[in-house]
Order: C-alpha cells, then sequence, then structure tokens
C-alpha cells in the first residue's frame, strides 16, 4: 500500500510531525519513575497498580515528562488488563473505569502543563522545565498479551496455548474499545513480541471501526527478528497495510540495535518510524528486576538520536529505564536537529 492509501486518522500524526518540525518527543520509562516516586510495583499489574494506589504519582510523572519536552506521553495501562483487574477481585465495570483512568489521568496532567504554559513568558520556568505550547497527544497503551501474564513472555513472544488468532483479538477486544472511547488521541500498541499478535491487533481496528488511529511498536533482541524469531519486516508489513495505523516502529529493544531495524523497517513501510528503546539494561524474568549495569548512560543513548533521525526515525523517546533526564536530552537533540533542518527565514 501506498502513502496514497491513508485514511483521515493519519493526519493526526502528519499534523503533529509538522508542528513539531519534522520530529517528534515521545515520554520514557513511567515504572521506573514512579518507583523512584516511591510506588511499590511489585505486581502483576505493574505500573497499572498505581491507577489503583496512587493515581496522583502517575499524573507526576506524566508532567514531569511534559516538562522534559515530550509531545507524547504514554497512558499507564500497558499491564492494565479487563482480565488482570478481575483476577484482582475487581468487577468488569470496575476494571473498565480503571482503564478509562489512566487516560484521564494523562489529560490531566495535559491540562495542567499547558496551564503551566500558559502562566509562563518564555520557553521555560528558569528551572530547567521546558514549558513551552505545542500540540501534545495522549497514546493510551496496550500491552501485550506476555505483559498480561506478567512473567516475561512479552520478551519472548511464546504464548503456548493462546498462539490462536481469535483468542487473542478477544482478549485485548474490550480493552481496545474501552480506551478508544476514553478520550486518548491514538492506542499505541506496544512491545508486540510476534507476528500474530500483530494480525490480531490490525484486525481488531478493523472489525470494531475504532476511531482513533493507532501505532504498533515491536521489540527485538537481536537486531533482525521480533523477540519470538517472526520476520520483522513481515510484522511491520502488517502495520504497513492497516488503514488505521499511522506509525510504526520499536520500544523496549537495547539502543544498539536500532539503527540496523530502522533501516529494515524502511524498506516495508512508507509511514512514520517511532523508535523508544530501554536503556540497553537486561531484564530478568525470573528475579522480576533489571541487571544493573547493563545500559548505556543518557549521553550515550541520545548520541545515538541524530543517527536514528538521519536514516529514517522521526518520533524517538525512551522506555523501561529512561528517565525525563534522557528526554530533554532527546528534545534538545531533536530541537537542535528541527532548526538546523528548517528553511532559512
Amino acid at each position: 500500500m501506498g502513502p496514497g492509501n491513508v485514511e483521515p486518522t493519519s493526519s493526526l500524526m502528519t499534523d503533529l510531525l509538522r508542528k513539531a518540525g519534522g520530529f517528534v518527543v515521545i515520554d520514557g520509562g513511567l515504572a521506573t519513575e514512579l518507583e523512584r516516586h516511591g510506588a511499590d510495583l511489585n505486581d502483576p499489574l505493574w505500573s497499572a497498580k498505581c491507577l489503583l494506589t496512587s493515581p496522583h504519582l502517575v499524573r507526576r510523572v506524566h508532567l514531569d515528562y511534559l516538562e522534559a519536552g515530550a509531545d507524547i506521553i504514554i497512558t499507564a495501562s500497558y499491564q492494565g488488563t479487563i482480565q488482570g483487574f478481575e483476577a484482582k477481585g475487581f468487577s468488569q465495570g470496575q476494571s473498565e473505569a480503571l482503564l478509562k483512568k489512566s487516560v484521564e489521568i494523562a489529560l490531566e496532567a495535559r491540562d495542567i502543563y499547558n496551564g503551566l504554559c500558559s502562566d509562563c513568558v518564555s520557553d521555560g520556568a528558569g528551572d530547567g522545565r521546558i514549558l513551552k505550547h505545542r500540540s501534545i497527544l495522549v497514546a493510551a497503551s496496550v500491552g501485550s498479551y506476555g505483559a498480561y501474564l506478567a512473567d516475561g513472555s512479552e520478551y519472548s513472544g511464546n504464548y503456548g496455548h493462546a498462539m490462536n488468532l481469535e483468542y487473542l483479538k478477544n482478549f485485548h477486544r474490550r480493552r481496545v474499545q474501552v480506551l478508544a472511547d476514553s478520550g486518548a488521541d491514538l492506542i499505541a500498541f506496544e512491545t508486540v513480541p510476534n507476528k500474530l499478535e500483530a494480525q490480531a491487533y490490525a484486525q481488531l481496528l478493523e472489525e470494531e471501526n475504532i476511531k482513533i488511529p493507532a501505532w504498533l511498536s515491536f521489540n527485538s533482541k537481536d537486531g533482525v527478528n521480533v523477540v519470538s524469531g517472526d520476520s520483522l519486516l513481515e510484522c511491520v508489513a502488517i502495520a504497513e497495510a492497516s488503514k488505521k495505523v499511522v506509525a510504526v516502529g520499536i520500544n523496549c529493544t537495547p539502543p544498539r540495535f536500532i539503527h540496523d531495524l530502522i533501516l529494515s523497517m524502511k524498506k516495508v513501510t512508507s509511514k512514520p518510524i517511532l523508535i523508544y528503546p530501554n536503556s540497553g539494561e537486561r531484564y530478568d524474568a525470573d528475579r522480576k528486576e533489571w541487571v544493573q549495569n547493563t545500559g548505556v548512560r543518557d549521553e550515550d543513548f541520545v548520541s545515538y538520536v541524530n543517527t536514528w533521525c538521519e536514516v529514517g526515525a522521526s518520533l524517538v523517546g525512551g522506555c523501561c529505564r529512561t528517565t525525563p533526564n534522557t528526554i530533554k536530552a532527546i528534545y534538545r537533540a531533536l530541537s537542535n536537529r528541527s532548526a538546523a533542518l528548517s528553511p532559512l527565514k
């Protein structure tokens, strides 16, 4: 499918990129920051647990990322599933309300941020915060089936009995419907580990006539295929063929793999490419913790950004273990890049 066969929903991303000077900043790790603010995430719901226990912390972290220059903030619903909430004893209605709450909190943070910008006469607050009126999108996060299992299988794509298209569609269906009607600007299908789940998402968007656009973001552990071993090119082709998918890319993947993955994706997609890697640290699924000192420093992470943009990325942020400092550095790098590429007035 060529770039001519796109629906009006694609204008959301086109407009955002145009207004941002060609490059857009995505936020960074949520769980890392919630823990830094004192949240205990040792729970199958992970960061979604804070929707129950400490929504003010979620709002604070969203605001921290906006003040670091993020143009897109991603909700705390990654590991929030109706099935997961019901396993904790919530009714379906309560579970759906928690999903909506994840979006409401992000929208509140955007409103607070816009208010701060209105009160500020310059682009900064003098304390390092970036207070700048701009288009800000709220992306409703949909984590993979593996994220719900909370056993690390979003890093393997090995779903056992759930390797069935209808099963996966039915697992995600109501959650996607609720998030699509919650006031979010788009849906972020994140850390997609295999081709089957990508197909499930693409079909769900059509079957349920979802009115807001979506992005699909895959993860890789070898820089060639997605984590299940499925072909990245085949996975990206699914996103390319969907009129409702407005961007495609890679998240929660070590920075050193990103350059080659972008080059691969460009072979099969004309859509904007988004990149939000993790810090490069390794996750131990058995111990449920990150292995310290296996990642890259912020300055090294950001040194990759220009290269990623040169080869085709247009939306850049961070995933696990990245912080507002990482995002602020990305914001500065992309601002400098936009300024350098803009025609002389």
